[in-house]
């Protein structure tokens, strides 16, 4: 089996406009930023995008955003984009805030096929206006729904032709989740292996959930801050 493919031009070119998208990453660590570069290239437009957060302004789902191409972002922590911040305040960009906890969550239920699951994380709070609520055991929860998408792009540090993948420290993050919400999963990984070079016991994600693979053996490895000591 030999999910590879040739470019992550390739891989995207089937992504239509208007599609929802699952992003893995935490901050810029782990984001499938080929990806997200090759669906700039392409110019799709109209797109709900699932992330914990928007990348920076010149990087990652920043980019994406700068050329309008964005329409909607599901996500829990946005602070670090300038443009995000005014296409927002401006009402160009629809936003749904979610608590981070409740958004691995709700990502972890739409691959699992739950439902829904009550929490109590938001009560009483914005987050919770046009939701269920109940009292369990004399505590109140909110009911939230699974969150699913069309695609989902996902960076990993191994990959075999399969699709088995394994993740590198934090660059885990979402990305192990997010691959099994999607319709479609395609994935950016750093190594490219042979089938059974992977010892079954180290994978991460099996291959069941990878449609498609692109081995990107270099990447910027942007960060969002730089802090130094001064030299002495």
């Amino acid at each position: 089996m030999n999910k590879v493919l040739a470019s992550a031009a390739e891989a995207v070119e089937r992504i239509p406009d208007g599609a929802t998208i699952l992003m893995g990453g935490f901050g810029l660590c782990g984001i499938p930023e080929t990806l997200i570069a090759a669906l700039r290239a392409r110019g799709n437009k109209g797109l709900t995008v699932i992330s914990n957060n928007a990348g920076i302004d010149d990087f990652g789902i920043g980019v994406l955003l700068r050329a309008r191409q964005v329409r909607k972002m599901i996500s829990t922590y946005v602070g670090e984009n300038k443009e995000f911040e005014r296409q927002f305040l401006t009402g160009e960009l629809e936003v749904e805030l979610v608590p981070q906890g409740t958004f691995a969550e709700r990502i972890r239920a739409g691959g699992a096929g739950i439902g829904g699951f009550f929490t109590p994380t938001g009560y009483g709070t914005l987050v919770s206006e046009g939701k269920e609520t109940r009292i369990i055991d004399g505590k109140p929860y909110v009911l939230e729904s699974p969150l699913k998408a069309d695609f989902a792009f996902v960076k990993a540090w191994r990959g075999d032709r399969a699709g088995n993948l394994v993740y590198r420290k934090t660059a885990r993050n979402f990305n192990p989740v997010m691959a099994t919400a999607a319709r479609r999963t395609i994935v950016e990984c750093d190594e490219l292996l042979d089938n059974g070079a992977i010892d079954p016991d180290d994978v991460h994600l099996p291959g069941i959930f990878v449609h498609e693979i692109v081995h990107v053996p270099q990447h910027e490895n942007a960060f969002e801050y730089k802090t130094v000591r001064p030299r002495p």
